[in-house]
């Protein structure tokens, strides 16, 4: 089972929901032989899609890693997800891939899911091939989606073939690469070839040149030969376009219909002959510095990409093999928390089925189980070896909800079920907010959280409520005031008894300092929470021993940490202690802390109050058309917008929201755009609460506290 590095091609099949993925790769399957005969999406019988929650949603929600022997080489395939909900699967599979196969759906055009992954295949420099699927389509429109595509992905697009007639009637493509005519019998499968018909020979050269050109650009005397014979055969533009394909110089467009089967078996010759292998893939840049490549003779190293957790089974880790060679039995140290995994077993995966096999050389796709110490984005090498591969970077959450349950009891259980959720999508975080006093779940959209609520009730028998969390309000003050308090408590035998005089105001950073007082000590201290705490003692004469400073300061705090107005952290504050009294026998640290805390909450009180909320910014990209309605939605939002611009066919929407009203925006988003937006959010500052919301918020906490 194991094949040589050279030998090995990854792939990767990205799209927006419905462009037809899974289908596509399940004839893809069939067309080398994996698979004996062809499932559907609807029949509930891929290879890709084999959970019970992909049958029921009828749609890609995790990835999927398979793999079939094409010719000499094995070509390891994986699916993943179209919803941007479910990016985090996108972000690990293209880790270790070394081509994105990115499949735009015909009828739809470019769509805003092609557009995320985009971003991904750029960022990590992946070969792309781009093949318009679903040709079939009655509605299929191959030279919009082009157009659409060079629009918005750049002049490199270079189509390789064309349908020569398209929809209901879709049965023949024209190859410029190879200068045939396919035409498909009316069940797909093998192809006839015959000779392109006389009135697209124009169009076929012109394509052709444009591929000898790219490929000239890398392979010496092309130019020269193709003079002198009028085109060249695939063969011989082959190294040219391999080097053109691998350093991104062009991406190259076919057409397909995964559902008749027609395109598909030339879509995986071209992969088999010209994609790069992991050996043709510049070496890989280390976090811990140096650099690694895929040799088969080195030590090994492997990085676990993607983890999940399986009844009956435990942890299963799936990973792709970096250098050297991996056998059952092997030992590695785990380059991130130092401890040592003994791999008991190896397997490749289709799809839900696990095979077994004896060693994956480097460059190859495999899967273990039950690892102790092995996380998503971990490496592990050979004894000895100190390798640390950069990790995966995931995008902000866009979404957080407070969770609860049914009965207190149940949630020590919901809270440990989320972690082990947590762990296999690292787009995924569970918080546990002290500061809100609530539990909450931060994911990529409300399809997202969905998606963990229903797998919390199918696998741990436990049910979750969502509900909108507390906002992390700030309270600061805009003016200054003087306060004085004193705490007397008496009652038989020793009693309490300690008096402050103190004077807060605003602070910022360098502020003068204040004048008409002795300044005996300073502590400009920075907050847990975000923000300053300027402290001043300013005591002269004894009024107050030095010793009760901290027991003052602790009174502070603990007032800051609840603030007079809703019970928020403070910040932003000057504190200057400058007289008080205190008692020989009563005063002690306690009373100082009362007293510290009383005349914080009068002083604030009386040195206008201000809440203060956090703003996020917003980036949306949608469709010119929902411009003006994801405009207006903004605006009941209390958006401000920072700007406007236009990528691609789509227009960019930069605005400054409050989190506060930020509640479901993804489900609004989608219900304004039927699903063609998408959204990142991404915390801004702290701004000032206008005076109705705050008011109303004051109103909300005093009625809280009753």
């Amino acid at each position: 089972m194991s094949a040589n590095t050279k030998d090995l091609r990854n792939v990767v099949l990205l799209g927006h929901s419905d462009s037809g993925k899974t289908t596509l790769i399940e004839t893809m399957l069939y067309e080398g032989g994996a698979i004996k005969r062809r499932g559907s999406v609807e029949g509930q019988n891929t290879v890709s899609d084999h959970t019970d929650l992909e049958h029921e949603k009828g749609k890609t929600i995790f990835s999927h890693q398979m793999f079939v022997n094409w010719k000499n080489n094995k070509i390891n395939i994986i699916d993943t997800p179209g919803f941007d909900d479910f990016v985090g699967e996108v972000v690990s599979s293209l880790k270790v891939a070394d081509t994105a196969v990115i499949v735009l759906n015909a009828a739809n055009g470019v769509e805003v899911g092609t557009e995320l992954v985009w971003e991904y295949v750029d960022k990590y420099q992946t070969p792309a091939i781009f093949v318009i699927n679903q040709m079939d389509h009655p509605k299929a429109d191959f030279e919009r989606t082009l157009e659409q595509a060079k629009e918005r992905f750049g002049s490199k697009l270079v189509p390789l073939q064309y349908p020569y007639n398209s929809g209901a009637n879709f049965n023949s493509i024209i190859d410029a690469l190879r200068m045939v005519m396919y035409e498909f019998p009316a069940n797909g499968g093998k192809p006839e070839k015959k000779p392109i018909p006389e009135s697209e020979m124009a169009r076929a050269n012109e394509m052709h040149n444009a591929l000898v050109e790219i490929a000239a650009e890398n392979e010496e005397g092309l130019m020269e030969k193709y003079f002198e014979e009028g085109n060249l055969s695939e063969e011989e533009l082959a190294k040219g376009i391999t080097i053109a394909l691998a350093k991104q110089q062009f991406f190259p467009v076919f057409v397909t219909s995964g559902l008749k089967d027609m395109g598909s078996g030339r879509l995986m010759g071209f992969i088999d002959d010209i994609a790069p292998s992991p050996a043709e893939r510049p070496a890989r840049k280390l976090e811990n510095g140096g650099e690694i490549t895929y040799d088969p003779n080195d030590k090994t190293t492997i990085f676990i990409y993607k983890t999940l957790s399986e009844p009956q089974v435990g942890m299963v880790s799936y990973f792709k093999v970096l250098s050297g060679k991996l056998k059952p039995g092997d030992e590695l140290v785990n380059a991130n928390n130092g401890e040592t995994e003994r791999i008991s077993q190896l397997f490749v995966a289709e799809g839900k089925e696990r095979i077994p096999v004896n060693e994956l050389v480097a460059g190859d796709l495999g899967v273990t189980v039950k690892l102790k110490y092995g996380h998503s984005n971990n490496t592990l090498n050979t004894k000895g070896l100190d390798r640390k591969v950069r990790p995966m970077e995931f995008p902000e959450s866009r979404i957080r909800k407070a969770v609860s349950t049914d009965s207190t009891a149940d949630m020590e259980k919901l809270v440990t079920a989320l972690h082990k959720i947590e762990e296999e999508d690292p787009t995924l975080k569970v918080e546990q907010s002290a500061e809100l006093k609530q539990t909450i779940l931060h994911g990529q959209g409300q399809l997202h959280l969905d998606l963990v609520k229903q797998r919390l009730q199918k696998e741990f028998g436990v049910n979750m409520n969502f509900g909108n969390p507390k906002i992390p309000y700030r309270e600061t003050i805009t003016g200054n005031a003087d306060a004085d308090y004193r705490h007397k408590k008496q009652s038989g035998g020793s009693g309490q008894f300690g008096e402050i005089h103190m004077k807060v105001e605003n602070f910022y950073d360098d502020m003068p300092e204040p004048t008409g007082f002795n300044i005996r000590q300073k502590d400009i201290e920075d907050l847990p929470w975000g923000g300053k705490l300027a402290f001043y003692w300013c005591i002269v004469g004894g009024a107050i021993d030095n010793r009760y400073i901290g027991a003052i300061k602790k009174g502070i705090m603990q007032q800051m940490k609840e603030g007079p107005l809703t019970g928020s952290h403070c910040q932003n504050i000057r504190v200057i202690v400058y007289d008080g009294k205190m008692h020989s026998v009563d005063s002690n640290d306690i009373s100082f802390q009362l007293a510290a805390s009383g005349a914080f909450r009068e002083g604030f009180h009386n040195a206008k109050p201000q809440l203060l909320e956090p703003i996020y910014s917003v980036e949306i990209l949608c469709p010119d058309e929902d411009t003006g309605d994801v405009m207006g939605d903004l605006q009941t939002r209390r958006a401000m917008i920072s700007g406007m611009d236009s990528e691609g066919h789509y227009q960019k929407i930069l605005a400054e929201v409050p989190l506060a009203e930020l509640h479901d925006y993804g489900s609004t988003l989608r219900s304004i755009t039927g699903g063609k937006a998408k959204f990142t959010m991404k915390f801004s500052e702290y701004q000032l609460v206008p005076p109705n919301v705050q008011q109303e918020l004051v109103k909300q906490h005093s009625v809280e506290l009753v």
